[in-house]
């Protein structure tokens, strides 16, 4: 996997961008001017960023992510991952049939649904996971793979499933991995 060189990032014209950010040279990202990107944060082949999309410290979005933020935003807290294939969505068509759809038509004969998303630190969203508009995935959730998530979810918690259902509770003990790793920095 090539990432991208710094000065090459920098050229591309983000909102903001950290240090130590490694994007692939095979990830896309669309409307750079509308993404941010904190420290340490690592997007890897395949990706699609696109849209209004702030993405925290210590953020790994792995093969085949794609994050759409649209007009409403996408924004993903400090030490949160996105498993293989996750779909962060903010904005989507309206698909019932009455009206049009896709982006080749004019926005007059369309109607699309656009509410922010929002992923909380230390949140890690299992393989293909699928996270739709309007959704806040609480603080430290994890989700098992393929788990469609169309609610706001509980801070600390285990989610499977389609629709996404509350497992069980998840461990805290990372927090004190993170406070040792921050205190050795």
């Amino acid at each position: 996997m090539g990432y991208l060189a710094d000065d090459q990032l920098r050229e591309m014209g983000f909102r903001s961008l950290g240090v130590n950010v490694k994007v692939s040279d095979k990830a896309a990202i669309y409307d750079p001017e509308r993404v941010s990107i904190g420290d340490n944060t690592r997007i890897d082949d395949f990706c699609v960023i696109a849209g209004l999309v702030t993405i925290g410290s210590h953020v790994h979005i792995t093969v085949f992510c794609n994050v759409e933020g649209g007009r409403a935003g996408v924004t993903i807290g400090e030490f949160a991952t996105l498993a293989y294939g996750c779909h962060v969505i903010a904005q989507s068509d309206d698909y019932s049939g009455d009206t049009m759809t896709n982006s080749t038509v004019p926005a007059r004969f369309k109607r699309e649904q656009s509410e922010p998303v929002s992923i909380g630190r230390h949140s890690i969203l299992g393989t293909n996971t699928v996270v739709l508009q309007g959704v806040t995935v609480g603080e430290g959730t994890s989700t098992g793979a393929m788990t469609l998530l169309i609610k706001d979810t509980e801070p600390w918690s285990i989610y499977v499933g389609s629709p996404g259902r509350r497992l069980k509770a998840r461990s805290r003990e990372l927090l004190k991995l993170e406070r040792q790793m921050l205190d050795e920095s």
